[in-house]
């Protein structure tokens, strides 16, 4: 009964933030607009060809696109974060922990200066969170020890590799045209994405996510240590690397969709475990829905509180940081 007034709860909440979402803007839709608008083109009504081409393009061209891209980054970063959270048994891990992202900065800042292709950015950046990931994995598994320790310490040296080489890159980018670029995309946003990126990107994340969800069970026994899950006759290494690839997967996509957006991993699976518990069950697509709404309205002042739009990625910094030092005073009441 608790899940389902949760869920349901912020599923509702969810819902009806995207339609506030929608009418706001440099140029505003009211709620009556948007609805005769939604109803001509179902053939419901009629309206001006004009103004109806005009609303089409301002709430289908350009504001639905962003939204549901923030959800879907939102969602995906937050249960990606919190699953490694579990898996590490680490408060402070997010989905940058595997160099996932920096490989991801890297491959995006490669496909801007060998193309001007904006589909071979996206593939690029995918490739290379994914190759990232990989060799965290490769080297953890070249020395003994205690595996959750190598492999953060193979993140470390991944993210670090990935970190020098975009270094390289935006040295030898032409400053008056492929820099500027490359660090505004680091920055992190959503002005450029389109309907047919969020599609591209919605299956992958949507399945990703949902596999997560459905692995929450052996989350929970894999967050008690590695003995205690063997023992209950866990099949730990296969449970593992299956959460890694999906958590990679849906990390990586985020890149492709808004480029570099920090902290949400870090922040919502706290706050969701304040709200209710630590339980994986629950835990996970609390967590979706809260990362969702949180970067929905963290993209709304980006593009509201002043006359240009200020990159996502700097907002969620801005808004994160104070936001997480007050959540750190209670961050051990959701770990009990």
């Amino acid at each position: 009964m608790k899940n389902t007034i949760w869920i349901s709860g912020l599923l509702l909440l969810l819902c009806a933030t995207v339609l506030v979402s929608l009418t706001l803007g440099k140029y505003p839709v009211t709620l009556a607009e948007m609805c005769a608008y939604v109803t001509s083109s179902c053939g419901f009504g009629s309206m001006d060809s004009q103004r109806s081409a005009l609303l089409h393009n301002i709430l289908v061209d350009i504001r639905l696109p962003r939204i549901l891209a923030a959800v879907l980054i939102g969602a995906a970063l937050s249960v990606s974060g919190a699953a490694f959270q579990s898996m590490f048994i680490n408060p402070l891990v997010s989905p940058s922990l595997l160099g996932v992202l920096s490989g991801a900065s890297f491959g995006a800042a490669l496909g801007m200066i060998i193309s001007s292709n904006w589909l071979v950015v996206q593939v690029s950046s995918f490739l290379f969170g994914l190759l990232a990931v990989l060799l965290s994995v490769g080297v953890a598994r070249l020395y003994r020890g205690d595996r959750l320790l190598m492999l953060l310490l193979g993140g470390i040296i991944s993210g670090a590799l990935f970190t020098s080489l975009l270094s390289i890159v935006k040295y030898l980018a032409d400053p008056y045209n492929q820099l500027p670029a490359i660090v505004y995309w680091l920055m992190g946003g959503l002005s450029l994405v389109d309907m047919k990126t969020v599609l591209f990107a919605s299956l992958p994340i949507g399945f990703g996510v949902l596999v997560i969800v459905l692995l929450s069970p052996s989350l929970n026994i894999l967050s008690m240590g590695d003995d205690e899950a063997k023992t209950m006759g866990l099949n730990v290494s296969l449970i593992r690397m299956t959460l890694i690839f999906f958590a990679t997967l849906i990390s990586a996509l985020t890149v492709v969709l808004g480029g570099m957006i920090g902290w949400v991993g870090l922040i919502i699976p706290h706050v969701a475990r304040m709200l209710v518990g630590p339980d994986n069950r629950l835990l996970l697509p609390v967590g979706a829905l809260l990362g969702a709404l949180y970067l929905v309205f963290v993209d709304d002042l980006s593009r509201l509180v002043f006359n240009v739009e200020i990159p996502l990625g700097i907002v969620t910094s801005l808004v994160g940081i104070p936001f997480f030092a007050l959540v750190l005073k209670n961050a051990k009441k959701g770990w009990g």
